[in-house]
């Protein structure tokens, strides 16, 4: 019995860091390289003609002769540089929706 409660406790363990290692989706583009620098490539999509500018680095695995003219399909992350959250449009209308004081009334002569 402990030997199976064992076996199912290393396999959830190995299941679950599997699914958190797998981290961000990855998304593919292909197509012919326009444009080619040591920080940026350019890829015209196939798919939908659009020009894809792609950051890479040193640490970007290339295999093959990357050259203007290449075709290519490169698997890329989307991944946040800067956040910045922005006021909520509710608040902000029912802060100026509020009413403004009103003057003391007078009393009527």
């Amino acid at each position: 019995m402990k030997t199976l409660l064992s076996i199912i406790a290393a396999t959830s363990l190995a299941l679950g860091s599997t699914v958190f290692a797998a981290g961000a989706t990855t998304y593919q583009v292909t197509g012919p390289i326009t444009t080619l620098t040591d920080t940026v490539i350019t890829v015209q999509s196939v798919k939908d003609k659009n020009l894809w500018q792609i950051t890479r680095s040193a640490d970007t695995k290339v295999t093959g002769d990357l050259k203007v003219g290449a075709k290519v399909t490169i698997t890329y992350t989307m991944t946040a540089a800067t956040i910045e959250v922005k006021p909520d449009k509710a608040a902000k209308g029912a802060k100026a929706a509020a009413p403004a004081a009103s003057p003391a009334a007078s009393p009527k002569s």
